[in-house]
């Protein structure tokens, strides 16, 4: 029986080049659309227990070198022993660490912060052994902030820039002598050394914000861009998987014709045996069933087909359909120019893309959303208007970038909210419109009327033969 069972399971013919590419494209799908949320706004902020390892060692090695040059290259009188007993504990605390925990493990930002105060700790300790604020490695109080600033939660760094400013205030008062040369101690005026401070806690407070605010924008910018990816993957997976479906309709007709065919010949032979012709008529409508419901996806399919290339006119009525139910009158106007009308790729870049924005239109209006387009021989251009209360003018400049989200929907402004939902689906329209050779703008409407206009303009070459961020062939 299992002989029987397994000779059946190898006699049993593979899937077919399409069916594979229906089962991969679905499975793929599934797991975009599965995929769990992911908060991008605030990601988990993680680092490496090696990166920071790494670093203090670095610190070691060079508070080792100070230590040296200063000793044998300078000759100056340095309390030699003490310096050496605080960099011994950080060397064993690195080598306990690196022996007790996998240094490839991420680390909770609250214990990477805690390494960090270390490190502000170890480094008071020393300089106060040696000079305090009057010794110019003082400045090193920047480089655990900045680490924060760029690797850890904001909170977390002001913490350790306020515990950097605690330190440095410290050691204001108390230090021991500047090593120098000579038996006379070298003495800063006190006014010297209140400069000191005050710039190092500038430093901390204007390096770590400027060093923050650069990392956080490459973030957002890099998670926006995964973003727009993933939406970008599953528009072309639907795309796809219309192709496939109809390669495999036509494939699977072949045998269905042939279970018809045969059922209708033992239908006709076994006239007598009513019992099992009733079976084989039931077999054989079914099987008919079957191919006529391929016939309708093959059918569909090359309706589709003919629309893999389509009129801009007709591109724009496909987009605006979804939208013309929520109560917002969407008025398309399509110039009629001497100049023939431009037909370009079914692109679901583009799709996405104006479609995004008129979604954008559709929730900002109080009643009426525009959509005209016009174009030469050279250039296509599609406007979306509408008449809601437009772009505010301190974040005109900056629509179009990721998590911007201070536009009011008219529901808002009657209702007191301060909110509105404008940022990252704005970015990823913007992103995917540029990519196929578009120039999006954002204005106002000029005043008395009020609302806002989004120019977005193609070269008509590339719209007519460009795909996915793809060149135009040329003439």
């Amino acid at each position: 029986m299992c002989g029987k069972s397994q000779q059946a399971t190898n006699d049993r013919p593979d899937l077919s080049p399409q069916l594979r590419g229906i089962k991969f494209l679905i499975m793929t799908d599934a797991l975009i659309i599965d995929a769990p949320d992911t908060d991008y706004r605030h990601p988990r902020q993680r680092v490496r227990l090696d990166t920071i390892l790494r670093l203090r060692w670095l610190a070691a090695l060079g508070q080792l070198s100070a230590i040296f040059i200063v000793v044998q290259g300078l000759e100056f009188d340095l309390p030699v022993v003490p310096c050496l007993a605080v960099i011994s504990v950080s060397a064993l605390l690195n080598l306990g660490l690196q022996i007790a925990f996998n240094p490839m493990q991420l680390l909770e930002p609250a214990h990477a912060g805690g390494l960090l105060a270390l490190n502000i700790v170890e480094l008071t300790v020393l300089l106060y052994l040696t000079g305090g604020l009057e010794n110019p490695f003082s400045y090193m109080f920047l480089a655990p902030v900045l680490i924060s600033a760029t690797a850890l939660p904001i909170r977390l760094t002001i913490m350790l820039g306020l515990l950097a400013v605690a330190c440095a205030s410290a050691l204001f008062f108390m230090h021991l002598p500047l090593p120098w040369e000579g038996e006379e101690p070298l003495i800063f005026p006190p006014i010297y050394l209140f400069g000191v401070w005050l710039s190092i806690a500038l430093a901390i407070g204007v390096t770590s914000l400027y060093a923050f605010q650069v990392t956080e924008e490459a973030r957002k910018l890099s998670d926006a861009l995964a973003a727009t990816e993933l939406v970008l993957a599953r528009e072309q997976h639907l795309t796809q998987l219309d192709g496939l479906a109809a390669a495999a309709a036509h494939e699977l007709g072949t045998p269905l014709a042939t279970i018809v065919l045969i059922s209708r010949e033992l239908e006709r032979a076994l006239q007598d045996n009513s019992q099992v012709t009733s079976d084989i008529k039931t077999l054989r409508e079914q099987a008919q069933r079957c191919r006529d419901i391929l016939g309708k996806i093959t059918q569909l399919s090359s309706m589709g087909s003919m629309y893999d290339r389509m009129k801009l006119s007709t591109l724009i009525e496909e987009t605006v359909a979804p939208h013309r139910d929520f109560g917002v009158d969407i008025k398309v106007r399509v110039a009629v120019t001497a100049a023939k009308e431009p037909v370009g790729t079914r692109n679901p870049a583009i799709l996405y893309g104006v479609g995004n924005i008129l979604e954008n239109a559709v929730d900002f209006a109080r009643n009426t959303v525009e959509v005209n387009a016009w174009w030469n021989n050279d250039t296509i251009e599609i406007v979306v208007s509408d008449d809601g209360p437009g772009f505010a003018p301190d974040i005109l400049k900056r629509i179009g970038e990721p998590y911007l989200s201070r536009r009011r929907s008219a529901e808002d402004v009657q209702g007191g909210n301060q909110g509105g939902g404008l940022g990252l689906g704005v970015f990823i329209a913007r992103t995917l419109l540029e990519r196929t050779g578009a120039k999006v703008s954002f204005t106002n409407r000029t005043f008395p009327d009020h609302g806002a206009v989004v120019q977005i303009v193609w070269p008509r070459r590339r719209f007519e033969a460009s795909d996915d961020g793809g060149e135009a062939e040329p003439e």
